[in-house]
């Protein structure tokens, strides 16, 4: 995923989940945080530095890389997808 806040790993950069974590957080309330930080990202606690950078200099650039990486995953899943249905005929 191309964003600010999300490393390579997949792992979110996120204070709810790091060092703000408390066991009073029920899972409505970390669901609403994820879907807050992926809708508006915080650029300045940024996870990827290129996609941060993207967002606060070159918005339309940022939404292409977005958009391409999205695109791409599409193309790997479908890959996988009959690579699996392949190895099962």
């Amino acid at each position: 995923m191309f964003h600010p806040n999300v490393y390579a790993n997949g792992e979110l950069c996120l204070d709810i989940l790091q060092n703000r974590w408390s066991p009073t957080y029920d899972v409505a309330a970390i669901l609403t945080s994820i879907q807050s930080l992926l809708h508006d990202p915080n650029p300045n606690s940024p996870a990827n530095a290129e996609a941060a950078s993207l967002y606060r200099e070159n918005m339309k650039e940022y939404v292409r890389r977005v958009k391409l990486t999205v695109e791409q995953s599409w193309i790997d899943e479908t890959e996988e997808a009959q690579a699996y249905t392949d190895a099962d005929a």
